[in-house]
C-alpha cells in the first residue's frame, strides 16, 4: 500500500494541521472561547450562548474533541465539556518557535 500525503510530514506538523483545521469554523472558535471563559459546560449551555441548534453544537464539539481541543467527561445524562490545555501548550510552543524563527526573539 502507498504511503499517504499526511505520511510526508512530521508528527507536529500533522496535529497542528488538524488543530488548525478544527478552528477553521468561527463558530467552533466561539465555543472555545466560551469554554475559556466558563470553564466548563455542557451543550446546553453552549447552545444557549450561541446562535446555533443543538445538533449543530453537538457536531461542533465533536470536531473540537476529535482534534483534541476539548475534553468531555460524563456527569449524570451529560457530557461537561472543557478546554484541552495540553493542546493549547501544544500550539503556544510551536507558535513561540515560529515567532523565534522569524524574529530570532523568545516569546512569553
Amino acid at each position: 500500500m502507498g504511503a499517504t500525503r499526511t505520511d510526508h510530514y512530521s508528527d507536529i506538523q500533522n496535529d497542528i494541521a488538524k488543530i488548525a483545521k478544527a478552528l477553521g469554523h468561527p463558530a467552533r472558535v466561539a465555543i472555545v472561547e466560551y469554554l475559556v471563559k466558563t470553564n466548563a459546560c455542557i451543550c446546553g449551555d453552549i447552545v444557549n450562548e450561541l446562535p446555533l441548534a443543538q445538533p449543530t453544537v453537538s457536531q461542533h464539539l465533536k470536531e473540537l474533541k476529535n482534534a483534541g481541543l476539548i475534553k468531555g467527561n460524563i456527569e449524570g445524562n451529560a457530557i461537561c465539556y472543557c478546554i484541552n490545555e495540553k493542546t493549547f501548550n501544544t500550539l503556544k510552543e510551536y507558535f513561540s518557535e515560529i515567532i523565534f524563527a522569524v524574529t530570532g526573539q523568545k516569546c512569553c
